[in-house]
C-alpha cells in the first residue's frame, strides 16, 4: 500500500507518495530528480549513494524513504549556498581529488559528515571515516588531502 511522505530534504518540503520499500535512494533519484546521489552498488557497499540525514553520513540505498521522514536530509545539491561551491567542493578541486567523478557527491557529503563531527580529524580518522567510500580512479592520497586542507582553514589541525 502507497504512503504519502513528507520530506525535508536541502532545506525544501516535498510531498511524494512512496512503496513501503522504497529506498531513499530511490526516491530522491526516481521521483525527485535529484540526480547528484549516485546508484553504485545498491548493498550498502560503494558509498555512492550516501546523503546526511541529521548532520550524519548514511547510505541512501540502505534507508526506507518512510524511515527519513521528519528528519533534515541533504543531498550534494543542498551543499553549496547561493550558488558557490562549498569549501569541501572547491578543495576536491584545487587538490585534484576527483577524476571521474562518480564518487564524488557521496565523498563530499561523508567527509562533511566527519568535520562536523570531529574537531582534530588525523589523517587516520580521515581515512578511517571515508573507508566505506569507494573510488576506482584515485589512490585516495589526494581525497584525504582536499578534506584535511578544509578542517585546516577552519583552523582545525590534521
Amino acid at each position: 500500500m502507497k504512503k504519502a511522505l513528507e520530506l525535508r530534504i536541502n532545506d525544501d518540503i516535498h510531498d511524494v507518495v512512496v512503496s513501503p520499500n522504497n529506498s531513499l535512494l530511490e526516491v530522491l533519484r526516481d521521483k525527485l530528480g535529484l540526480m547528484g546521489t549516485k546508484r553504485g552498488c545498491d548493498l550498502g557497499s560503494c558509498g555512492a549513494c550516501t546523503v546526511l540525514i541529521d548532520g550524519e553520513a548514511y547510505l541512501s540505498c540502505l534507508i526506507l524513504a518512510v524511515d527519513a521522514a521528519g528528519r533534515e536530509i541533504v543531498t550534494i545539491e543542498g551543499l553549496t549556498a547561493g550558488g558557490d561551491l562549498h569549501p569541501l567542493q572547491r578543495a576536491f578541486v584545487e587538490k585534484g581529488a576527483i577524476q571521474c567523478g562518480f564518487c564524488t557527491p557521496g565523498m563530499i557529503l561523508t567527509a562533511e559528515a566527519i568535520l562536523g563531527e570531529e574537531k582534530h580529524p588525523t589523517e587516520g580518522v580521515i581515512r578511517k571515516k571515508m573507508a566505506g567510500n569507494l573510488c576506482r580512479c584515485t589512490g585516495y592520497k589526494k581525497i584525504v588531502e582536499a578534506v584535511a586542507s578544509v578542517s585546516e582553514k577552519a583552523g582545525r589541525e590534521v
